[in-house]
């Protein structure tokens, strides 16, 4: 072979060993390490997906090059598109610093057409302020990237349709909801990345708790330890420097008040499960805080044979009269094929206050279940402080392990439980506490549960005779 020719196949291979070598994108997540959580986002189809996490977790990366795969038309697990989009900061030193500056290390040179500024030259756009970025996208077309930030107030974020925005930061209210004005008629989505270091402000309740129940809403919390990136002892020496509150936010991406959450044990991954269908001999009790202004709440009750307790059910609704509330238990519980006694009566355990009888009503409310069925035990132990630290050890006990396993589908519950506060005088805030009341007189009752019996080959055949024997006596 011609010396010449090889000498340019040389160089040609050595050109794109650079260009492949210097392209950021082909080396996230794809050899080596593997950010989990990560993946779990980008994989996600819900349109309106947040990460909170601690600082250095990896949150900022994965909005910045889920941007970078939307604009170059080159997202791994979704349909491909040219698009237009909006990069949210809090400030334009902080777009400069964070966001901009990740998006500009992911994002292909060979791919920009071109690059608007604020401030600064194009030549030096990491430096300056940018106002847009066009993108050549593999679909064949130009997206566009913008850059808003959220101290320019809400009227810079009017008129705009859009295919995404991503929130590098908690934006105020009033600039998420403009914004979701900006996708809707795309059918766009909402993504954020942030450190949740304000308290329990409105993404606490829209995204966190979801108090809407809006089936877009997805959620992840990436701490220190889901950073396969980050020197382990880099983090055993910044744990031992930060305070127990810093912790929470700083590590471990959790929101946080003056009191602290009282289950902060909870974990979404561990004690939240899929559904899935029960067996007969777990099923275990039905447990009731009544309410009439407020909610009442239900919830069905399974344990295991190794004492696992799995919340598999729930009625929880306001303003509805005992009749009402009764069926929605005995419709739930025959979908269940729950168990029911000789008379074909449910029973619950519920709050003692319901002896008590008021003037709406000449009979109380254990009066008025049992006249629909459903006979309900007031003898429940009402100890705050005991049944707290029951629930806690259910949660999880000293050892790390969980007990209790809740059900996607008991919504108010997995809200309850993640909104419940200590107030002052170490005395949880009283809000929105009415499925965890139920819960805590279901764990003090010392769940049950029956020992798993293997019968041998020999007992099998006794009992088949025994059957067969009885069926003959009443077939003459």
């Amino acid at each position: 072979m011609d010396a010449r020719l090889v000498k340019k196949i040389l160089k040609l291979e050595k050109t794109i060993d650079f260009r492949y070598n210097s392209n950021k994108l082909n080396f996230y997540n794809k050899k080596g390490k593997v950010h989990k959580k990560q993946i779990a986002f980008h994989k996600c189809k819900k349109r309106n997906r947040w990460v909170f996490g601690g600082n250095r977790t990896g949150k900022t990366e994965c909005g910045a090059v889920e941007v970078v795969y939307l604009a170059c038309g080159l997202h791994p697990y979704k349909k491909n598109k040219i698009t237009e989009g909006w990069v949210v900061s809090l400030s334009r030193q902080v777009q400069r610093d964070v966001a901009q500056r990740k998006i500009l290390q992911y994002l292909p040179t060979s791919r920009i057409e071109k690059i608007v500024m604020v401030s600064g030259g194009q030549d030096n756009a990491e430096n300056g302020i940018i106002d847009f970025i066009l993108v050549r996208s593999e679909c064949g077309g130009l997206s566009r990237i913008g850059f808003k930030s959220c101290d320019q107030g809400r009227e810079k974020f009017q008129g705009s349709s859009l295919d995404y925005v991503w929130f590098d930061e908690e934006p105020p209210q009033e600039i998420y909801f403009e914004c979701k004005m900006r996708v809707l008629d795309k059918c766009g989505e909402i993504f954020g990345t942030m450190t949740p270091l304000k308290g329990l402000t409105w993404v606490y309740n829209t995204i966190y708790l979801n108090e809407n129940q809006d089936d877009e809403v997805w959620y992840e919390i990436m701490e220190w330890a889901d950073n396969p990136f980050l020197s382990k002892k880099e983090v055993e020496k910044m744990t031992k420097s930060l305070s127990l509150d810093e912790l929470e936010s700083r590590r471990y991406g959790k929101f946080m008040q003056n009191g602290g959450m009282v289950y902060s044990e909870f974990d979404e991954n561990v004690n939240v499960i899929d559904p899935f269908e029960i067996p007969e001999d777990w099923q275990d009790n039905i447990s009731i805080d009544p309410g009439l202004h407020n909610p009442l709440s239900a919830h069905f009750y399974a344990v295991d044979y190794d004492g696992n307790v799995y919340v598999v059910a729930e009625h929880y609704m306001a303003q509805k009269t005992v009749d009402f509330h009764a069926q929605e238990i005995k419709r739930i519980a025959q979908k269940l094929n729950w168990k029911t006694d000789k008379q074909g009566f449910l029973h619950a355990l519920i709050d003692s206050a319901a002896n008590q009888r008021t003037l709406a009503s000449e009979k109380n409310v254990v009066e008025l279940f049992y006249e629909n069925g459903i006979m309900v035990d007031t003898h429940v132990n009402k100890d705050l402080f005991s049944g707290i630290s029951v629930v806690k050890s259910y949660i999880k006990n000293a050892e790390g392990k969980s007990r209790l396993f809740i059900f996607k589908n008991c919504v108010n519950l997995i809200r309850e439980i993640k909104s419940y506060w200590w107030g002052n005088d170490d005395i949880p805030i009283k809000k929105d506490d009415h499925a965890l009341d139920e819960l805590r007189y279901y764990l003090m009752t010392k769940p049950s549960h029956k020992e798993k019996i293997v019968k041998t080959e020999i007992q099998k055949d006794k009992e088949k005779m025994a059957r067969k024997l009885k069926h003959s006596r009443y077939n003459f």
